[in-house]
């Protein structure tokens, strides 16, 4: 995980720390770090911001004999990073699970993105993860378009030994998503964890189904959860569902198999809406919460 990122990182370091720091040297170098950046699946914009905020604090940079100017040029990075991976808008989805407890209803979490990003094997991660802190859960398959959805959302159901309202393919995937909430109200349930069609971004038909699902239950939470592997492709998808749905943030899945990393600081820079959980393997308990200072500190600590 982000292996190729700390390497394009250090690489950076290293020419820098052994520079004069004028503006013809830092230029040059920035030029490539740019390059390197765009091959790791950072968007050109994050790419652009990063460079820009280097060569704004390394222009004029004043470091003493005594200073160790790769310790200097660390701690900028960490700076840089850190203020990217940083939102206005925190989400900690297990105190609002609990919030809602408190006034007895239920969290309603919609989850949204393509075809085989693990959309569904992620609300299976996340019913274990609440189930485990002791909160009841109840899962809705809204996706009644994609033949096998509602048997997948059915055989995790089973495995978790969690109630799971499904109605007919072909039927509406909004009456699906409210009568999942009727459920857990009428039953008490702590959290609604609702799968919708693995819509592409380009099928305005199922984009508009899944403003509609947002549009009568009202979550608490819309999260899309977008494949690592496909690097700015996740990005460019989050930026499109942003048009028709307000996305409170964002999972990350297959990063235990992303050497890259740079989807995770472009999905976030440009959503400006946090990363919530990082999927890092097949079984249910493969799921970490995200932490901008981890991630960063994951990135720099081998340096």
């Amino acid at each position: 995980m982000f292996e190729k990122l700390r390497d394009a990182l250090s690489g950076l370091l290293n020419k820098i720390s052994t520079l004069e720091l004028k503006p013809e040297n830092i230029g040059e170098i920035l030029w490539e770090f740019k390059l390197t950046l765009l091959e790791n699946d950072v968007a050109l914009a994050v790419a652009e911001h990063i460079c820009g905020e280097l060569e704004k604090r390394l222009i004029g940079l004043k470091v003493s004999r005594f200073e160790d100017k790769r310790k200097v040029m660390k701690e900028m990075l960490r700076s840089i990073l850190l203020d990217i991976l940083k939102t206005r808008e925190e989400v900690d989805l297990i105190d609002l699970v609990e919030r809602k407890r408190r006034l007895k209803e239920p969290c309603i979490i919609v989850f949204v993105g393509i075809n085989g990003t693990g959309k569904t094997t992620t609300i299976a991660k996340i019913a274990n993860l609440l189930l485990k802190k002791g909160y009841s859960v109840v899962l809705a398959c809204s996706d009644t378009f994609r033949a096998g959805s509602i048997e997948q959302l059915e055989q995790h159901a089973r495995r978790l030994e969690v109630p799971m309202i499904k109605h007919k393919y072909g039927s509406d995937a909004a009456a699906v998503a409210y009568d999942a909430a009727q459920y857990a109200r009428a039953r008490g349930i702590n959290a609604v964890l609702i799968d919708t069609a693995g819509r592409m971004q380009t099928n305005k038909n199922l984009m508009m189904e899944m403003e509609k699902i947002v549009r009568v239950v009202k979550p608490d939470l819309t999260i899309f959860v977008g494949d690592a592997l496909t690097g700015n492709d996740a990005v460019s998808q989050a930026e499109e569902f942003s048009k028709y749905i307000d996305i409170s943030g964002s999972i990350l899945t297959k990063m235990d198999a992303d050497a890259k990393g740079g989807a995770a600081f472009s999905i976030v820079y440009m959503t400006k809406k946090p990363i919530l959980f990082l999927g890092v393997g097949q079984r249910y308990e493969d799921i970490e919460p995200f932490s901008p200072e981890i991630i960063v500190n994951r990135i720099l600590e081998s340096f």
